[in-house]
């Protein structure tokens, strides 16, 4: 898929472990930690805490890759001239009453490439993904409060739907809002 606001953006959709490269790996890792460090992304549980270097990411891009599959499990991600980026993950609901929804996590651009419009390549071609290839009728996210990207989403067409209060702590009396955004497709 290519975006219309730049030629050069690619789009490609990785649906088994297999496509995932080792050298694809790293750079997803790399890209993982470098939005970590700039206050972004979400930190996985058995990281250390930032700044983080590829290599503290890599066993969490591993599990992504592993849970990887045509029917459940999909990564998304943008090149701007063969370079990665941004990527995202989305998968279907495992219980039988949300299998007509999905789940948008890991939405992330190279710091240095934020507002070239990768985000929202990303964000198009996730909802076309999910509606016409994967059969899925709404997605669901959750975004850090006191990032501004709550915005981001509602140009997208996500809405906010409901609030866990305080439900993130960065730091000691730095708790932040997760809100939750769906989207019907």
């Amino acid at each position: 898929m290519t975006s219309p606001q730049n030629a050069a953006l690619t789009v490609t959709q990785f649906t088994r472990p297999s496509h995932l490269t080792g050298e694809f790996r790293r750079e997803l890792s790399a890209c993982w930690a470098a939005v970590v460090n700039a206050g972004g992304a979400v930190v996985p549980a058995d990281a250390p805490l930032p700044p983080l270097v590829p290599a503290d990411i890599a066993h969490a891009v591993d599990r992504v890759a592993r849970g990887l599959a045509p029917e459940r499990s999909r990564l998304l991600a943008a090149s701007l001239d063969e370079d990665l980026a941004g990527w995202l993950l989305v998968r279907r609901e495992g219980h039988p009453m949300e299998a007509h929804c999905g789940v948008v996590n890991h939405v992330q651009t190279q710091v240095h490439l934020r507002r070239r419009g990768v985000g929202s390549a990303l964000m198009r071609c996730v909802a076309d993904v999910a509606r016409k290839e994967m059969g899925l009728e709404r997605l669901k996210l959750s975004v850090r409060a006191g990032l501004g990207l709550e915005s981001f989403y509602r140009a997208a067409g996500w809405r906010e739907v409901g609030r866990w209060p305080g439900a993130l702590r960065l730091a000691s009396g730095d708790d932040r809002d997760e809100i939750l955004m769906s989207l019907a497709l």
